[in-house]
């Protein structure tokens, strides 16, 4: 026998809340990949729960008393991992390669952790990459909305001048979308070349090079020496070390407040001025009032886009522009204004004689 409507509705109130973590978050953090990919993962059907493949993207899992497994696999989070590595030329920022490239994880022993790069050089770029297994940190600091800054030291072809400093950082046009730079400064020169170190906040593939190319001036030799608070200094070619405690501490700092502050926006104006959490804790009668205060009566649409037409952009009426009513008394006091154009003007437009005509 069915149960009651009612008793499956109480039963479902007094149910706890579902506990643990996304599958998808728990599989990202592991280091299989971004929380994109794993989803890919599970709508394909190649993960497990407690020996029972899911499909479902709201699936959550609890680590702890649960078994996941990626392809037959056995997954876990392995103690959280992090490393600065100075990566040098002929490297890939991968996870895996076909061809067998070298990698710049295989030059970070870790056992069985799984680790990636945060953020990715090019495979003639050198310099600073950041190597852990914490996915969700790592997605903070490569997000190209998060803004993180970053620093390069270049040996470009050429002498840049001023000009080519200013339309890095008006920024460029590629199929991508704009290109540009925070900042550029010029370092010392050798020969026909020119130190420079140059800011970013995100990256594209392979951005600073291509931005320099068009402009003429050929990038030599690229190295990252800045990410966030981290700093490259005297580490050697190829060589690792694991962050400090206060490096990791200013870096979960810096993902933290970019993260708010991504979030938190200008306070907006009200009609009438007022700052938008007072606006609306007014009620709704006196924000008709403020809005009757400041919103100019119109009669007809046609008014209504005539008005719009002539605002500019802070709201205020532009002095050219007049009303209506004054644009037709100006048209019968012009001269040569033949008398049936006048009768047009004082009666309307054509589409609002015919509907007088018509309900009449």
């Amino acid at each position: 026998m069915s149960a009651h409507p009612d008793d499956r509705r109480s039963s479902s109130e007094n149910a706890p809340a579902q506990a643990g973590m996304r599958l998808q978050r728990f599989l990202a953090a592991t280091g299989l990949g971004s929380r994109r990919k794993c989803e890919e993962f599970i709508v394909a059907g190649r993960v497990s729960v407690d020996s029972q493949v899911v499909r479902d993207l709201g699936t959550r899992v609890d680590p702890q008393s649960q078994e996941v497994r990626v392809d037959g696999e056995l997954v876990h989070r392995d103690p959280l991992r992090y490393f600065l590595l100075n990566k040098p030329r002929s490297y890939l920022c991968t996870s895996s390669d076909p061809a067998g490239r070298p990698r710049a994880i295989d030059l970070v022993p870790a056992g069985k952790l799984r680790l990636f790069t945060v953020g990715r050089l090019d495979e003639s770029s050198e310099g600073l990459v950041l190597v852990t297994n914490d996915g969700e940190l790592a997605h903070r600091l490569a997000h190209p909305r998060f803004q993180v800054p970053r620093t390069y030291a270049l040996q470009v072809a050429g002498r840049p001048t001023a000009e080519t400093f200013a339309a890095l950082k008006e920024g460029l046009y590629f199929q991508e979308g704009r290109f540009r730079v925070r900042w550029v400064r010029r370092v010392g020169t050798r020969g026909n070349s020119t130190f420079l170190e140059v800011g970013l906040t995100h990256g594209h593939n392979r951005e600073i090079r291509r931005l320099f190319a068009r402009l003429g001036h050929k990038v030599m030799r690229l190295r990252r020496v800045a990410f966030g608070p981290l700093a490259l200094g005297r580490l050697a070619e190829g060589r690792f070390r694991p962050l400090t405690a206060t490096e990791l501490s200013a870096l979960r700092e810096l993902a933290s407040n970019r993260r708010r502050g991504r979030r938190e926006k200008m306070p907006k104006k009200s009609a009438s001025g007022l700052e938008h959490e007072e606006h609306f804790a007014a009620g709704p009668q006196r924000r008709r009032q403020d809005r009757a205060e400041v919103a100019p009566r119109f009669r007809t649409e046609r008014e209504r886009g005539r008005f719009r037409r002539s605002t500019t952009r802070d709201g205020h009426r532009s002095e050219r522009s007049g009303s209506l009513q004054g644009a037709k008394r100006r048209a019968r006091h012009r001269p040569g204004i033949s008398q049936k154009a006048r009768s047009s003007n004082e009666q309307g437009s054509r589409g609002q004689r015919k509907r007088r005509h018509r309900n009449a």
